[in-house]
């Protein structure tokens, strides 16, 4: 055990404890992004990551307001978080700031702080950027609130140019907002409309990833295949010819983006799926209902027919694609006979995964309020037979794998011994033995068996 000796006056005087910051995210890979930028932003005051919320300095709950239970679910973590800043105060360990971030936020400022006392600051998913400035003010007055009346690129703007990253793959995000108003969905009233970084901007944050070695990018977006920044030497690029220029910084070699809409998806884009080896073969691409009545009632502006054969195109691109997927059961009006139309069409497209909602009516969107709303034992009943589904082929795919050597990045050490896990072009986990001095490195490893989450494979030669 080393002693640590108190600094002498030749040391000069003892740094400052840092502060401790605890940041919880809900919600999609954006929020995640969100966080990651929010400790970038807070770390020259001096608040360090910590991973528990008891005896922080600065808790943040970045929230998601797609789902009613996940808005919920936030009030209920106030309610804990409010205990743990008086027993904070009451042991002399000075203040606890609370704060609530994203999209929750946005829709529910007002109520927030009408309901939970504890909670400090109130900030939109665009203004974030304003969170040093917020905690000044803060320590003389409680009682903040800043909304998305910020532009986007104000809050890019404002971010330190070097960013934190932990590990070989991290997430940027290209383009916020949204133009297309389902009438499900209250991220156009949450996000704003839709806005695309600059080219110059997304280029020079990959270079800093990539300088600190990160091998793997995910361009994240709302509408993320609506991309359309504009480029250094002017013009308009799309998300195609942004990839490309991001396949060519040294250092990069996988790029993936989500998530996408039907009607975004260019010729150019399944182009590049055709000729550009970084662009990995896994397409999130939700489509929500298989029926064209309710696709309608939802206001996708597509149909059926129209994704089933986007599907194909892409396919005959790029042939070894795996297909993933958002699927909205429930939706006001659904009938058994358009709850089968997704099923088959489920059974046409046939998925490596899909992620499964039970529509939950969000105050303020159109769904909200048409009076054909399915009853929740019958909506639950749909979802299980869904999932059973989606299941099914999910374990099919994997189970596929078994026998082919893919390329694995590995990301982290595994729990046992030398294990580590790493991620194949398809998204899978993968859990190899012997590969902990792999880490950071993308290798070539026989799949052994694939299992519902996950496939386990050997190094060649091993």
């Amino acid at each position: 055990m080393t002693d640590i000796l108190a600094p002498t006056e030749v040391d000069g005087p003892a740094a400052p404890p840092a502060k401790r910051l605890f940041i919880k995210t809900y919600g999609c890979q954006m929020n995640v992004y969100d966080s990651e930028r929010m400790a970038d932003v807070l770390r020259p005051l001096g608040y360090a990551p910590t991973d528990t919320p008891e005896g922080a300095d600065f808790v943040i709950l970045n929230t998601c307001h797609i789902r009613e239970k996940a808005a919920e679910k936030v009030y209920s973590e106030l309610g804990k978080l409010r205990l743990m800043k008086l027993d904070k105060a009451a042991a002399g360990g000075g203040a606890m700031t609370i704060a609530v971030a994203g999209c929750v936020a946005q829709a529910e400022g007002e109520e927030i702080m009408r309901r939970q006392p504890a909670v400090d600051i109130v900030v939109g998913p665009q203004a974030y950027h304003q969170l040093p400035e917020l905690l000044t003010r803060t320590a003389r007055a409680r009682g903040e609130r800043i909304g998305a009346d910020f532009a986007p690129n104000e809050k890019f703007d404002a971010m330190p140019a070097m960013r934190g990253v932990d590990g070989p793959t991290a997430f940027l995000t290209v383009q916020e907002g949204c133009d297309k108003f389902c009438s499900f969905c209250v991220v156009p009233y949450t996000r704003g409309a839709e806005w695309s970084r600059p080219v110059g901007d997304v280029l020079a944050e990959a270079r800093g990833l990539a300088a600190q070695g990160v091998r793997e990018l995910t361009l994240l977006g709302q509408n993320v295949n609506a991309y359309d920044g504009l480029g250094e030497g002017g013009g308009v690029w799309t998300l195609a010819r942004l990839a490309r220029a991001l396949a060519e910084i040294p250092g990069i070699d996988r790029i993936r983006y989500t998530t996408s809409h039907p009607n975004d998806m260019s010729d150019d884009l399944i182009e590049a799926h055709r000729e550009l080896d970084a662009l990995m073969p896994y397409l999130h691409l939700p489509v929500q209902s298989g029926s064209d009545r309710i696709l309608r009632a939802m206001n996708r502006k597509h149909g059926r027919g129209k994704y089933i054969d986007l599907i194909g195109r892409i396919r005959d691109a790029r042939p070894d694609i795996a297909i993933s997927g958002d699927f909205i059961v429930g939706f006001p009006g659904e009938t058994e006979r358009d709850f089968e139309d997704t099923l088959s069409l489920v059974r046409d497209i046939g998925y490596a995964s899909a992620f499964t909602f039970m529509y939950s009516p969000r105050p303020g969107t159109p769904a909200a309020s048409m009076g054909t709303q399915v009853p929740p034992e019958v909506a639950l009943a749909r979802l299980h037979a869904l999932q059973a589904l989606i299941v099914k082929q999910q374990l099919a795919f994997n189970v596929a794998q078994a026998g082919k050597t893919l390329n694995v990045l590995f990301e982290k050490p595994g729990r046992n011994g030398r294990q580590a896990i790493g991620r194949s072009p398809y998204l899978q986990s993968v859990h190899v033995e012997d590969a902990d001095h792999l880490i950071g490195q993308i290798v070539p490893v026989r799949i052994e068996h694939g299992q519902q989450n996950s496939l386990k494979g050997r190094l060649l030669g091993a």
